[in-house]
Order: structure tokens, then C-alpha cells, then sequence
């Protein structure tokens, strides 16, 4: 039990934050951080898996905090934002997003580029971040969700098929606390998706926020659980007393098959590479997983006191079977899901997703040693202390491994860590530099090493007006390595106050950036910076 508490605590410390994001924003038009020469009539975000727009939280802010965009629609993983031209066109635009991923998680930010010459970043007119209330409801939300099928599934296994002659109220009360558990869970994930959306507060939702939700290919995921909630608990009588026919055997197993669908149909699996392969791996997954924690729960709570021991001599032999089967299948899907959810091996290691999928593993490992134990506890002689404790270590690791699971798909999965490594974040340098002669802003993106990092130049009067210069030159230097600076070209374009190049930093380390600029025949000035490389990871 020590043990298990120190991989719970473990596992906690070690959980990621839930991210809350399970794709990245990849590029956008303007590119992030860059110069044009007038305001588009149209932006647009390119993510890593297909979004859909949160009605009110997509805009595009001018330079001076009008707001300038129309409605947003997306087209799979594109997000088209028209917008108007702004009373103050020059400087820079801010476009703040926020949209819903394929498997139904939030992704916000805020990307800018500029018109003419960079400004000062405008404010967004909403937060892009989760609430802490929301962000505590949501895994709250899912551990009950598990809880609720665990409940429902064990419990009613063994009423069905493994149940002594004796009482079965404790059992149908436990898997009718089941489905109020499963319906408070799924009432409570549709009455926050709105909020993970906007970035509001639990309590802070509209009823038109709630009907666009329910309107959502994830809303009507959630009404169809429910609905099928409903049909479950008008055929699942007969089969907890025993009396079933095949017919109701055979509706009541496919109702809950249907049922389990509707989990992976809202998470990471519908957002895979192969979604027809890890929703079914999804729903054999929960299946089990339900089954055998589920079992072992009801077995400690109502059969293992109170139970003659000749009939738990035929009834443990029959559910160790059951749980065999029921882990064997578990591991082959989880394996599976492990697979596609990491991309790569070293994704176990390096990504918090990795890293709490082993801490699961490693409380799952305990709870395998604890069944064999207790198998061999069946197999010499029943029931007895030794295996009602073990099987309650059982039950306890269970508990630990749907709060992880819980945790787990809130986390960005490890196959989604190159997406995020390219994500883009708009940052480049924007600077202004000033001699007697002349104001010069700057802009350069990306700051990275290679060759293609994009310079855009605005020359000015000290009194602020567009100055065209007679010869644009800028130069870059590596300091102290006893480098030279390296010249580069830089061309002049319409408006002639505004020139276009590209700078090469070879290496990381800090660049010394020479701008000389010859205003007429007679003079000429250079201004200089310095822009610090970061090593290429």
C-alpha cells in the first residue's frame, strides 16, 4: 500500500498540466510577425488537425484597437477570417483566436503581423486561457464519467452471470449510482464546453452558448450517450435479475457497446491518423477496463463476507477467468492506443503525455502483481484475509488509474509533440533606431539560423515623415568569434521609404545589426543592434 502511495503521489507531481490544446497552430496569412505592404481582405490560421471557430472569439484587431473581422469560418484545418479596411491602416494587427480541435479540446492565441511598419501590439478583446474553475471541473467530470462505467459494468457482469443466491440489492444499487454517476459526468461535459470555448468562468454561460454546444457534433455525441443512458436503464432490469432472454442479452450489450463509442468519439482517438482503428481500440479499452475494475469492486464490497466458501470455490475460479481475459484484452488495447497516441518511441520519455502513460503503467504493474496473488490465494484456498486484502490493494490501484486516465486525456498526446515544435508564435524583432539624419524601424522574423530569415525596413525623417534614401545597406556580425560582417542586399520597393532583404545567421550567439543608409549624395549614417540566435534544438 506504501508503494502505491508513492506512485500515486508519483504520478501526480509528474502529470503535466492539463494542456487543454490537442493541436497546433502551424502557419497563418500574413505570416506571424511579418511586414506587408496594406491590409488584406482576408487572414487565415492553419492548424494541425481540423478546428471549428467559437462564435464570438475569432477577430483581427487594427493598430489602433478597431475591430475589423467578419465572421470566421474553417474549412478542416484552416481558418479563413475576412476582414474590413481599417481607419488607421498602418502598424500592427493582432489576430485572437480561439477555435475546438477535432477531439473537442480548446486551443487559443494570438498570432500579429503589420501594415507599413510595426506599432504597438494591440490589445485582444477576450482571454484565451482556461479558467481555473473549468480546468478543475473538466478531469473532475472525467473521473466521474469512469467511475460511472465502472459501476455499471462489473456489477452488472456479475449479476448476470456470476451471482450466488443470495441478495442482489446492494449490487443493482451500485450500478443504478453508476448511471446517475455517468449522466451527472456527461450533463456536466456538455454544460462546460461552452466555457472551455470561451475562456469564461464554470458559472459564466449563456443558454445560447449551451444550444450551440448542443448543436456541435460534440453536443449531439453527449445527447446520444444520454439517450442511450436512458434506453439502457429501461432494458437492464431483467439481465440484473437474471431473468433475461437472449434477445435482452443481445439489446442490452449492444445499446452498451454503443454507449462506450460515444467516449472515444469525443477525445484523442476521432483525431488520430486511423480513426476507425483507435475508436474501436477505445471502446474494447473501456470495455475492460470497466469490467475488470468494476468486478474486483464488487466482488470486495459484497461477495468476499458473507459468502459460503464452497460457493466462492466455484465463483472466484470463474471471475479469475474473466479477469484474465478481461486484462489480456486490456493490455492489446492499450498498446494499440499507445502506439498511435505517441508517434515514437522517445515520445514515452520526453513528453508529458509519455511520462504519466508510464506512471499509469507502473500502478498498473501493482495492481497485476496484487492478481496473481490473489489468484494463487484462489487457487489453494479460497477466500480468506490474505486475499480480501490484496484484492483490496486491487481496488485501491484501480481507483489511482482512472484519476490518471482521467488526467491522461486532457494531456496533448506524444504524437502531436511535432506539431507543437513547429507551432508558430509570431515572435521576431521589431525595433526602432534613430540617428541625426534619419528614424529607421526594423522588422525581422524569424530570428532562427539558417538563411531564410526575412528583413523589412522603414526609413523616416527625424520629424517622422517618409524619407525614400538614395542606398539601403545592412550587415550582420557574429560577436566575439573575430568574425567579419557579413553584408547583405536589401531592396527597395513602393512605397521607396519601405526596403525588403533576408539575413543569414549561419550560428547561434548574438549578431551585431548594421543599418547604413545613405539619405542623399552627401550623407549617410549607420545605426546598429544587436539580435541573439538561439541554438537549433
Amino acid at each position: 500500500m506504501f508503494l502505491l502511495l508513492l506512485l500515486a503521489l508519483g504520478g501526480l507531481l509528474a502529470a503535466p498540466e492539463p494542456a487543454f490544446a490537442h493541436a497546433a497552430t502551424v502557419g497563418s496569412s500574413p505570416a506571424p510577425g511579418s511586414v506587408v505592404g496594406s491590409s488584406p481582405t482576408e487572414v487565415t490560421v492553419t492548424f494541425s488537425e481540423a478546428i471549428s471557430p467559437v462564435s464570438g472569439h475569432v477577430q483581427v484587431v487594427a493598430p489602433d484597437g478597431e475591430r475589423i473581422s467578419g465572421l470566421a469560418t474553417a474549412r478542416g484545418a484552416v481558418l479563413h477570417i475576412p476582414v474590413r479596411s481599417a481607419k488607421h491602416p498602418l502598424g500592427t494587427y493582432l489576430i485572437s483566436y480561439r477555435v475546438i480541435s477535432a477531439d473537442s479540446h480548446p486551443i487559443g492565441g494570438a498570432i500579429t503581423f503589420s501594415v507599413g511598419a510595426p506599432s504597438a501590439r494591440p490589445e485582444a478583446a477576450t482571454s484565451t486561457g482556461i479558467h481555473p474553475s473549468v480546468r478543475a471541473a473538466v478531469p473532475t467530470l472525467r473521473t466521474l464519467g469512469y467511475a460511472g462505467l465502472t459501476l455499471i459494468v462489473g456489477p452488472a457482469m456479475f449479476l448476470a452471470f456470476l451471482w450466488p443466491r443470495r441478495s442482489r440489492t446492494g449490487a443493482i444499487r451500485t450500478v443504478r449510482l453508476g448511471f446517475a454517476l455517468t449522466a451527472i459526468a456527461t450533463l456536466g461535459s456538455l454544460g462546460t464546453q461552452a466555457q472551455q470555448g470561451s475562456g469564461a468562468a464554470l458559472w459564466q454561460v449563456s443558454a445560447g452558448e449551451l444550444a450551440e454546444v448542443a448543436g456541435s457534433r460534440f453536443g449531439l455525441t453527449l445527447l446520444a450517450r444520454l439517450a442511450l443512458l436512458v434506453a439502457l436503464v429501461v432494458a437492464l432490469p431483467p439481465v440484473l435479475r437474471g431473468t433475461a432472454t437472449r434477445p435482452r442479452a443481445a439489446l442490452v450489450l449492444g445499446l452498451g457497446l454503443a454507449g462506450l463509442a460515444t467516449w472515444p468519439l469525443t477525445g484523442h482517438a476521432i483525431a488520430t491518423p486511423m480513426p476507425a482503428v483507435t475508436v474501436t481500440v477505445d471502446v474494447v479499452h473501456l470495455a475492460t477496463m470497466a469490467l475488470w475494475l468494476g468486478g474486483l469492486l464488487t466482488l470486495t464490497v459484497f461477495l468476499l463476507r458473507g459468502t459460503d466458501r464452497r460457493v466462492l470455490g466455484v465463483l472466484l475460479p470463474a471471475w479469475s477467468r474473466w479477469a484474465a481475459l478481461s486484462v489480456l484484452w486490456l493490455v492489446i488495447a492499450g498498446t494499440v492506443q499507445a502506439v498511435v497516441q505517441l508517434g515514437s518511441v522517445d515520445a514515452l520519455f520526453r513528453t508529458g503525455y509519455g511520462r504519466l502513460l508510464l506512471v499509469k503503467l507502473g500502478v498498473l504493474a501493482l495492481v497485476l502483481a496484487a492478481a496473481a496473488v490473489a489468484r494463487r490465494f484462489v487457487q489453494r484456498s479460497g477466500a480468506g484475509s490474505g486475499l480480501r486484502r490484496t484484492v483490496g490493494v486491487e481496488v485501491a490501484a484501480t481507483a489511482v488509474i482512472l484519476a490518471l486516465s482521467a488526467v491522461l486525456v486532457q494531456v496533448n498526446p506524444g504524437r502531436t509533440a511535432g506539431a507543437e515544435a513547429g507551432a508558430v508564435t509570431g515572435v521576431g524583432v521589431s525595433q526602432t533606431l534613430t540617428s541625426p539624419l534619419y528614424t529607421l524601424q526594423f522588422n525581422i522574423y524569424p530570428v532562427e539560423q539558417g538563411e531564410y530569415n526575412t528583413v523589412h525596413a522603414f526609413l523616416y525623417t527625424p520629424e517622422g515623415k517618409p524619407l525614400p534614401p538614395a542606398e539601403w545597406q545592412v550587415s550582420t556580425q557574429l560577436m566575439g568569434q573575430g568574425l567579419e560582417a557579413v553584408k547583405e542586399p536589401l531592396l527597395g520597393l513602393d512605397p521607396p521609404h519601405h526596403a525588403l532583404g533576408s539575413i543569414s545567421f549561419p550560428l547561434p550567439g548574438t549578431y551585431e545589426i548594421a543599418f547604413t543608409i545613405r539619405v542623399d549624395d552627401l550623407n549617410r549614417a549607420t545605426v546598429k543592434t544587436t539580435v541573439t540566435v538561439p541554438a537549433t534544438s
